[in-house]
């Protein structure tokens, strides 16, 4: 990547740390994580109208449930609470790196090729999927102290913040698969209904 989520994360490192919590699956105060089929999943989120106290408890609380679900993002949609809150950590192993906080992100630029890579989503378990997104964008949001940040990211970031922000609208990756009979049958294995995807294509 050209701008690295290492780097990106020292970069947000100070604000970041505020809402650091300790890495690793052992979380006893994680939360439950809806998953395809649940309406809190289909809602759009609505933007945070002050970052305060309140709102770095509940990236700190996203961030224990997706450590405790060995995951790399999180939407706060995921956990029931429709706000436009996203929380990434590409290094969750690494506990010198801080993980990042994305407060109403806005997409301005998207570019680079449209890339193929497999998606996989704490709300859809065991399913791995191909989606085709931009390999750059360029995002700008609020920090977990509520100051404003631009940030260009691509690689594995840049879709990482892309599938998390679908979340936001009430999107999930499986919406954008479109090879329809392998999903169908990913789906089916997993013991999830097909009839509960929304496809965009």
């Amino acid at each position: 990547m050209a701008l690295d989520f290492a780097s990106l994360a020292r970069q947000s490192g100070r604000d970041s740390s505020s809402v650091r919590v300790p890495k690793g699956p052992d979380q006893p105060d994680s939360r439950v994580i809806h998953t395809l089929g649940s309406d809190e999943l289909r809602q759009p989120a609505r933007r945070v109208g002050k970052v305060d106290e309140a709102t770095r408890d509940l990236a700190r609380s996203m961030l224990r449930s997706m450590y405790a679900a060995r995951g790399i993002g999180l939407a706060a949609p995921q956990i029931g609470e429709a706000l436009q809150l996203l929380v990434i950590d590409l290094d969750p192993d690494e506990a010198a790196n801080p993980p990042l906080v994305l407060i109403n992100p806005t997409i301005h630029a998207s570019g680079g090729e449209l890339c193929a890579y497999e998606e996989g989503c704490l709300s859809i378990p065991g399913v791995y999927l191909q989606v085709v997104r931009p390999s750059r964008i360029d995002v700008s949001f609020r920090d977990a102290m509520g100051r404003p940040q631009r940030r260009k990211a691509d690689g594995l970031l840049a879709r990482c913040i892309l599938h998390e922000m679908d979340h936001l609208s009430g999107v999930l990756f499986v919406d954008r698969v479109s090879d329809r009979s392998t999903l169908e049958t990913e789906l089916a294995d997993k013991g999830f209904d097909r009839d509960h995807v929304r496809p965009m294509t």
